[in-house]
Parts: C-alpha cells; structure tokens; sequence
C-alpha cells in the first residue's frame, strides 16, 4: 500500500522518458510531477514534499561538470536530506552511479529500464522508509521484508540477529529461490555499515577475463576497450558490504585471486601497480551442497574459512509449514495494488493445494505463482483452480535420469534438464546455450515429457 500514498518528481530532458514513467507511475501513486529542466529542482522541492526523485544523471549543457547528476544529487540532499533519490544511468556511467550511492542516493537505474524494475525499486525504498519511522534499525525490523514464523525461519532470524552488528564474513547457503538475497540485505541494513554501500555481485556469471576487470578494476588502456579508469566492485563498496552471489560456481584460479585480495585486503586495479586499500564486510551465497564446498578438487578450504566465519542455511519452502499462508497474503497484497484489483480473499481449498505442493523453486516459484493467479483470476475470491504450477520447475528438479547412463536420449534429456536448471527455465537462454531453435527445444520438451 506504499505505493498509493506516494508522490513522485521524476527529472529527465527527454521528454519520453518523461511520458514513460508517468504513463507507468500515474496509475500506481499518489501523485508523479514531471521536470524537464534540472534548474527547476529547487523550486520544485521548495513547494512540494516528494517521497522519491527520480533522477537523470546527464543533462545537455546546464552544468560543465562532466557529472551532471551528482551535482544535482547534492543540490536535492542539502535542501532535503530526508529525501530518497534514485538515480538513472547508462551502462557507461555506471561509476558515477556508484558514487551517487557514496553521496547519498538511495539506488539507480540502468537505461532502457524494465517497468518491473523501477516499481520494485520505488517499492523498497517507500517500505524502508515506514519501517525505519516504526521501528529501529535492529533486526527487529526483519519481518517487514522477511516473511515466517516457522521454527525453520527463527532459527536463521537467531542467527541473523547475533551476526548482523559484526563485521563477520557470512556464508549464505540454500537452494534457488529460498532468498539468499534477502539475507544479505538484511544483514547490511541491520549492520552499523548501513548508511555505506551495498554492492552485490553474481560471480558466478562472470567469466575468467571478467572478473578480475568487474571486482577490482583497471586503469586506461589496461586491455583494448580500456578507455578510461574504472573503479571494481571492491572500491565501490569500501566502507560498505560486498555481496559475491553464486560464490560456489567461480573456478579454482578466481578463487585464488580472491584469496589474495581478502587475506591482504588490498585490491590491484588491471594496468596499474598501486594498490589499493579495502574496507568492506563480506557476505557470500551459493546453492552448492557443502559437501561440494568440501571438496578441495573444486574448492579451496583456506578460502572457505576466510568467507565462512559463521554460516546461515535458509531452508526450502517445503520446510516452512505455516510460512505459505503467510507468505501468501503478502504476495497476494503486493500483486493485487500492482495490477490494481481489488482485496483477494483466499478459498479453504487454496492454501491446502499450496501446502500439498513441494515448491522445488521455493519462494520465487510461489511468488510467481501467486502473480499469475492474481492476473488471471476476474474474482475475488481465490480458488485451488486458479493455482497452475510450472512444468518447468518440476522438471529441473526430477531426479529420473541416471547420470552414469550412456543411452543418446538420457544424455540428451539431463543436458537439457542441466541447462534449464542453470537460467532457472528461460526457455530462450536455454535453446541459446544448447546451440538449438527455441521451436526444436519445444519438441524436445514435448518428447522426454519435461
């Protein structure tokens, strides 16, 4: 309900990005004001209280700084401190970006947006906000954004409570979809570190000559594209929290060169010889197995111990008991002002066919889930029918393949079964990455049954 209570300024010299955003916000808030010139924000500010700004981070001309939106960004914060502005960028300017973060901004944005994205971010921010003016920034708060009342859930709350305020590595452990994610999140908003960056990263899909550019940097002319100093994802969260998501997929070599930087705590940026001193709290997730984390032919054990001070499995959905009906109210709430219908009532069918359901994708599936019932449903009234679950998620779950098996089909079926699993069912990333037509992975799924 944030959303309808909000009012937003949104500042951009394009006049479509403009018509964009109060096309998509118009119907969702309380209220969006429009600026076209930058040199109007303070009377704009001066007459009006935003809960958000939307912010362009480059205008043409007004201000020769070569930064145009963090000299705006200042402007905002000296005059109204209390205000969250979220900054809007091109990939290129994703430095500046990250210094807007340093300087007070609450989040960006990256250009062609995703209206997903921008009402999600919107979303947060607002519902921070409440429950920063509610409650204290302890993890008294957590229940806001995480959901459960399991003695599954109390258990990472415990956890979550007493490492928090310290500045311990945290290794996140859990399958796809439980909210890893959340975890780190809250374990930065609940950490003395708060008001310092949080930058998250998915090692995991960066390729060996990446990810030495992407966490620590380089400098001009370090490799070809090299076109100008760029600070790494290490620098930008010093003083902050770093998040390094998918930390179990990373190879043997780019465990060691993150060995090097967290045992020196120093980075050095590609092309230079300076190094760089880092302060950051480290957090790391996977969904590997710890008995995979053990294996010292995939990973190094003197990395464990320097990432896994204390360690916090999330459990599955399926472990959670009465969590579903209560993580269902709350989905159902967020989708139905979303897609504006009305208050949802639940049929004494629906959550028993959620509760029989074993959820292999966990709280995204049932988020998604949920989403699709609320769209499809003319009703009030929630009923077991409107519940349709993925054949996907079932099928990269399904254990029915031998992996020692020879037989042509069998390989075929677990390859696909394998890379379904990877892009967690995005069909077009699959057939992409097996070298096939989406069309000819269709028949496929259609002849092993997935």
């Amino acid at each position: 309900m944030v959303l309808k209570n909000a009012s937003i300024l949104a500042i951009d010299d394009d006049a479509d990005v403009l018509t964009a955003l109060r096309l998509l916000l118009k119907p969702l808030v309380k209220s969006i004001v429009t600026e076209k010139n930058p040199s109007n924000i303070t009377s704009q500010i001066e007459k009006a209280d935003y809960d958000v700004i939307i912010l362009d981070m480059n205008f043409n001309g007004l201000v020769n700084t070569g930064n145009e939106g963090i000299f705006w960004l200042n402007k905002i914060k000296k005059q109204k401190p209390e205000t969250s502005v979220v900054l809007m960028t091109a990939y290129a300017d994703i430095d500046l970006a990250i210094r807007g973060l340093k300087e007070g901004a609450s989040d960006f944005l990256m250009k062609p947006w995703k209206n997903e994205k921008i009402i999600e971010t919107i979303t947060t921010i607002l519902s921070k906000k409440k429950s920063n003016g509610t409650k204290s920034t302890s993890l008294n708060a957590l229940s806001v954004e995480i959901i459960g009342e399991s003695e599954a859930m109390q258990d990472v709350f415990m956890k979550l409570k007493k490492v928090a305020p310290t500045d311990a590595n945290v290794l996140i452990l859990g399958e796809n979809g439980t909210g890893k994610d959340l975890i780190a999140r809250a374990l930065h908003d609940s950490s003395h570190r708060r008001n310092k960056p949080f930058i998250k990263v998915d090692v995991g899909a960066l390729t060996s000559s990446l990810f030495e550019s992407e966490l620590f940097g380089y400098k001009k002319g370090a490799f070809t594209d090299a076109r100008e100093d760029r600070i790494g994802r290490f620098e930008a969260a010093n003083g902050g929290t770093l998040f390094l998501d998918e930390i179990g997929n990373i190879t043997l070599g780019q465990q060691v060169r993150l060995l090097t930087a967290l045992q020196n705590r120093q980075i050095t940026p590609l092309g230079s010889n300076e190094s760089v001193n880092i302060d950051i709290r480290l957090l790391c997730a996977t969904n590997v197995e710890p008995k995979t984390l053990a294996d010292e032919s995939k990973f190094r054990k003197d990395l464990i111990y320097r990432i896994n001070t204390v360690d916090i499995i999330v459990p599955p959905l399926r472990d959670r008991g009465t969590d579903i009906t209560e993580l269902s109210r709350h989905f159902v709430s967020v989708y139905a002002e979303k897609y504006n219908k009305n208050t949802f009532t639940f049929d004494a069918g629906f959550i028993s066919k959620l509760k029989k359901h074993d959820f292999p994708g966990n709280v995204r599936e049932l988020q998604y889930v949920l989403e699709r019932a609320v769209i499809m449903t003319d009703g009030s009234v929630l009923k077991p029918e409107d519940l349709v679950f993925s054949s996907i998620e079932r099928s990269v779950t399904k254990k029915t393949i031998e992996t020692a098996s020879l037989n042509l089909d069998d390989i075929e079926k677990n390859a696909i079964l394998t890379v379904l699993e990877k892009h967690k069912g995005n069909v077009s990333k699959s057939a992409k990455e097996l070298g096939i037509t989406r069309a000819a992975l269709y028949r496929r799924l259609e002849k092993y049954e997935l």
